[in-house]
């Protein structure tokens, strides 16, 4: 009898999400270059031909700081601390590839509107990956979302970019403060 009711109260226990920020995902080196960058990237206008990444590749001055820079825009590096937490935070949908009925199945979500298509875009360790089976409607890019899953540490690529992290989802709803 006993065992049924530990087994029964462990099955109706809910999971208590862990609400992060998304600097909290960038290892602390890495985010103390980027939110340091190169004086030059002011000067670049946004949605004009040079404002990409390929073309940042092209035109930066030889320096370590702005060598240092590229490598955190491009880090996978990650806080290992959060492998397998259950977490809670607010992003963005990039949808991947939708089914039948118009829900996104697959998707990234980053920290701001249009992450991957400014410049420079997040790093992969500020891109999080999630397939789901059970599909969101998303019947705007610019809706906020709030996502609640289990992170792990696992990178994807695709065309609109790099992710260095997962997350199984369990909930995402619209975004209000």
């Amino acid at each position: 009898m006993l065992v049924l009711l530990i087994f029964s109260a462990t099955v109706h226990a809910q999971v208590q999400y862990i609400d992060i920020e998304w600097t909290e995902l960038i290892p602390a080196d890495d985010l103390a270059v980027l939110l340091n960058p190169p004086d030059f990237l002011f000067e670049i206008e946004d949605q004009v031909e040079n404002d990409n990444m390929n073309a940042l590749k092209d035109i930066i001055p030889i320096d370590e700081k702005t060598k240092r820079y590229q490598q955190a825009l491009e880090s996978t590096r990650v806080v290992e601390t959060f492998d397998g937490k259950s977490i809670r935070l607010p992003g963005f949908i990039v949808p991947l590839e939708t089914d039948e009925k118009q829900r996104v199945i697959q998707f990234f979500i980053v920290p701001y509107f249009g992450a991957c298509l400014n410049m420079p875009p997040p790093p992969p360790n500020q891109i999080i990956f999630v397939k789901s089976s059970v599909g969101i409607e998303v019947t705007s890019l610019y809706d906020a979302f709030w996502f609640e899953g289990t992170l792990s540490i696992d990178t994807t690529d695709s065309l609109l970019g790099k992710s260095a992290y997962s997350l199984r989802l369990n909930k995402a709803y619209l975004y209000e403060d």
